[in-house]
């Protein structure tokens, strides 16, 4: 006799995580709500780590079937997952993004170093005195870091601590800023922890602002404040042109071809982790991923690219593709 093919318990998707990959997600349930008439997925922005947390909290149907996020499941929240009787989550790179620092159209165009943004950020910065010794970050003014950037004050609205927008700062710019610095190179290899405090915190004396998860929230706010930089998802600044100017970094402007072939400093793939115990239970899931990895989606002329999405490569895609939809 054939086993019995499981019952699917839950009528809707449940999907949480990442705030930049919010609307290209959103894009894909609308489009699959209106082929099929299934119940609307449920799609809550929480950022990345928030989003792994919950994802991670275990394998029951009252618990999210993916969570959307921009970087990699970490080792701690694999182990939550395994400990939580989460057993190899399937992860699916659905394409490319770049994180920006914006203003506003009628405010001042940057091109920042990426030394410049660490020393705008850090809460500590190796003394500019030339002392072998850390000190608080003394700068107020874009000028005082670099004599090319203008007499104008340091504030940055930004995400928070659970959002892989901000695990990829620290990977990319601040974590690479450290390692040219001799005095945190040798503490790194003496004392990891005090290197991680050091070097991983942002400051916290006004200059660099939580904005939250919503990037939405923080393109209204440059509005009202038209000195400030915004950092947020190169999606959001594709649907936002008409308002906002895009920072250069380390004179590369966040373009979709300079973000395609990585040459932009900051740009990072997207991701979705599918729980396997889920596929058989939750009406419509596999549907769901169908939808989303189809060309017509996620592919060169898709209509994810319309959201700011860049596409993976025509391999890359077919690779994913298979791995999304297990059986299929």
């Amino acid at each position: 006799m054939g086993s019995t093919p499981a019952v699917q318990q839950r009528d809707y998707i449940m999907i949480v995580g990442s705030s930049t990959a919010f609307p290209i997600v959103s894009a894909v349930v609308e489009r699959f709500v209106r082929k099929t008439g299934a119940r609307s997925p449920v799609v809550e922005a929480m950022g990345t780590g928030g989003g792994f947390r919950f994802f991670c909290d275990g394998a029951g149907l009252e618990t999210p079937d993916i969570a959307m996020a921009s970087r990699k499941l970490n080792e701690e929240e694999l182990k939550q997952c395994e400990s939580n009787g989460i057993d190899d989550p399937v992860q699916v790179k659905i394409g490319y993004d770049g994180i920006v620092f914006v203003s506003t159209n009628d405010a001042e165009t940057f091109d920042f170093s990426s030394r410049d943004l660490y020393l705008a950020l850090a809460r500590e910065i190796p003394d500019p005195s030339g002392r072998a010794e850390l000190v608080s970050n003394p700068y107020s003014n874009w000028n005082e870091i670099s004599e090319s950037l203008p007499a104008m004050p340091i504030k940055i609205l930004g995400p928070p601590l659970s959002s892989g927008t901000r695990d990829i700062l620290v990977e990319k710019l601040m974590e690479q800023a450290c390692a040219d610095h001799a005095m945190l190179r040798d503490m790194r290899g003496k004392d990891s922890e005090a290197y991680n405090e050091h070097c991983y915190t942002f400051r916290e004396d006004g200059a660099y602002i939580n904005a939250g998860e919503n990037d939405a929230r923080i393109v209204r706010k440059l509005s009202h404040d038209p000195g400030a930089i915004g950092i947020l998802g190169y999606n959001f600044l594709e649907r936002n042109g008409d308002l906002l100017n895009a920072a250069s970094i380390d004179s590369i402007a966040p373009e979709f071809e300079m973000i395609e072939n990585s040459s932009y400093p900051l740009s990072r793939p997207l991701y979705l982790y599918i729980k396997r115990e889920h596929y058989p239970l939750v009406n419509g899931l596999s549907e769901f991923l169908s939808e989303f990895t189809s060309d017509a989606a996620w592919g060169d002329e898709g209509y994810l690219v319309d959201k700011g999405l860049i596409p993976l490569s025509a391999e890359e895609s077919s690779r994913w593709r298979e791995r999304a939809l297990p059986g299929i």
